[in-house]
């Protein structure tokens, strides 16, 4: 988008007006209208369009600008497709349900607090989903804390943080493939690339959270038993449903193409679900690829964590994208943006000052908003030509929008992350957020790579002879 030149020029003043007026309007209507972000997004668009009349903009040009702006995102469309498919070929694979089944093994007395964070963290990879993670996973945990009588808070901090590492760092997470798909930038390079801030606060937490933990030697893990006997009632737990991660692990350290090794994955996954799956339901496999898998075991917490995945379940992270992506095309045809940044020009040009100024717009706007989605494309959509004219490569800025957007968005108590998980933990935002330490540490961390240039990459420019 910041290839192509807006139609009229705006004053600082008069731009910042008008997206302290959009961004109310958004948050508005999400916070307080409880509606789902589409709604204020395409509202927003309606508004932007008649903003856009008014200055005398022709709408050819607002229309243009709107697909040119969705056309950003039709990389991340394709791919969310992919890992729909992938998450549900895994699930009738035994892939997912085998991993969550050796995170358990995991679980015992003591270190508990560690061990949540270990065990959410290793299921959150494994699916890519923090939400799914929290609510099934997390609400185990939540359980065992209370009948011991251990921290609900610190409990709720330890879930948070693993589950939303995951959100990070997984190639099956939505955020992830949105974060490097908008900067443009391949999948596992920014994966990689991230693990320079991700590694040490994970260690971090890891021996915050050990510290803290109580000493008790066992405890009841009836409910965690629980899902590990269910899961193997189902035939769904096998060392050979392991090949599937394996072979990606493979592809990618190879640095093969995203699609290609999503869709590895996948095939793989369907051909050892064959021996998985009864024979007589054979004809239905290829039908989870779309609807996503349906999980009947009669346990309702397990059916909650398996019931998911397909194409349809990326229809709504798609669309919201591509509004999202439309309304940047128009902020950008408006000139609102650009005069946003037009006193910054120089000072972007420094680098600590660059990376700062995108952690703090991704933090911004989860406060504002309180949608990670948002904070990811329109801080990604802004700062990546201020990147790339400080000779910086793309993929310190997709760290950035995980760092200071994927995991700010649970600790602010209006949010769409914050609000569902003191709902199924029954535990205030404002009360585990001063334990969820990953979600803490992880933009301080990319801060602090910025203002000392340490793990910060840069453009290799070609000597000219």
């Amino acid at each position: 988008m910041l290839n192509h030149q807006p139609a009229i020029s705006l004053k600082t003043s008069e731009a910042f007006a008008v997206i302290l007026l959009l961004l109310s309007g958004i948050s508005y209507g999400m916070i307080k209208l409880e509606l789902v972000p589409h709604i204020p997004v395409m509202l927003a668009i309606g508004a932007l369009i008649v903003y856009g009349l008014f200055k005398k903009v022709k709408i050819i040009e607002l229309e243009s600008s709107m697909i040119e702006g969705a056309k950003a995102g039709l990389g991340a469309v394709m791919i969310f497709f992919f890992i729909g498919m992938l998450v549900s070929s895994w699930i009738a694979s035994g892939t997912i349900p085998t991993l969550i089944y050796l995170a358990f093994e995991l679980v015992s007395g003591k270190w508990f607090y560690a061990i949540v964070f270990l065990v959410t963290s290793i299921v959150g990879l494994s699916i890519g989903s923090s939400l799914t993670t929290s609510a099934v996973i997390g609400v185990a945990f939540i359980a065992v804390s209370d009948t011991l009588g251990f921290s609900s808070a610190i409990t709720a901090g330890a879930v948070v943080s693993g589950a939303f590492l995951g959100d990070k760092m997984s190639p099956l997470s939505d955020t992830t493939v949105l974060a490097s798909s908008t900067v443009k930038v391949e999948l596992f390079d920014h994966i990689k690339n991230m693990a320079w801030t991700t590694v040490p606060a994970f260690f971090i937490s890891l021996l915050l959270f050990a510290g803290m933990s109580p000493e008790i030697g066992s405890a009841d893990y009836s409910k965690l038993n629980g899902l590990q006997k269910a899961l193997t009632d189902m035939n769904l737990v096998h060392w050979y449903s392991l090949i599937p991660l394996i072979l990606i692990g493979v592809l990618a350290v190879k640095k093969v193409s995203s699609i290609l090794t999503l869709g590895a994955g996948t095939f793989s996954a369907m051909g050892i679900s064959l021996l998985v799956v009864e024979r007589s339901e054979w004809g239905m496999l290829p039908g989870i690829l779309y609807s996503g898998y349906q999980s009947k075991s009669g346990n309702e917490q397990l059916d909650s964590l398996l019931s998911r995945g397909g194409i349809e379940s990326m229809l709504f992270s798609v669309s919201l994208v591509l509004l999202a992506l439309s309304m940047g095309g128009l902020l950008f045809k408006l000139g609102v943006l650009p005069a946003l940044l037009q006193g910054l020009t120089a000072s972007l040009r420094k680098v600590p000052v660059l990376i700062g100024s995108a952690a703090l717009s991704a933090i911004g706007i989860n406060f504002i908003i309180g949608e990670q989605y948002l904070s990811i494309l329109l801080t990604g959509n802004t700062f990546a030509g201020h990147f790339e004219k400080a000779g910086l490569q793309a993929k310190n800025l997709s760290r950035v929008l995980e760092d200071a957007g994927t995991v700010i968005n649970p600790l602010v108590p209006w949010s769409v992350c914050g609000v569902f998980l003191s709902g199924v933990l029954g535990v205030n935002t404002i009360e585990y957020v001063p334990f969820a330490f990953f979600c803490l540490l992880s933009p301080v961390l990319t801060l602090a790579a910025g203002f000392t240039g340490m793990t910060v990459s840069r453009i290799e420019r070609k000597a000219v002879a």
